[in-house]
């Protein structure tokens, strides 16, 4: 292959560790058909990551902190910032580095009334 027709595969978020977020999945992409994404609290710190099902409801796929609220502590995320806090707190396992800046957690169990 010549230069000129050779391209680089763009790298998957948070595989390279040059991003400014810690990506915290908590429900598989698969089960999603469109994605959007909020900001919780401060813009650009702690965002929720929402998933539109088949079904048309919605849910949280995944949480990305930003690394000035968070770091990294052998393969635990730990946060600095209340709102941080807040967020890895509600989740329903503690965060297990998967990748470079991908984290995995259950999601929180929601309670319904009867």
């Amino acid at each position: 292959m010549s230069t000129l027709t050779q391209r680089r595969a763009r790298a998957k978020p948070g595989t390279t560790g040059e991003g400014k977020y810690y990506r915290i999945v908590t429900r598989p992409k698969e089960q999603f058909v469109t994605f959007r994404t909020q900001d919780v609290g401060r813009p650009g710190h702690v965002l929720r990551l929402s998933g539109k099902r088949p079904s048309g409801s919605w849910d949280t796929q995944a949480w990305l902190i930003g690394k000035e609220d968070a770091h990294v502590k052998g393969n635990r995320i730990v946060p600095e910032t209340a709102e941080a806090k807040k967020v890895v707190g509600t989740l329903g396992s503690v965060p297990i580095r998967v990748k470079t800046d991908i984290f995995k957690a259950q999601a929180a169990r929601r309670h319904r009334a009867a």
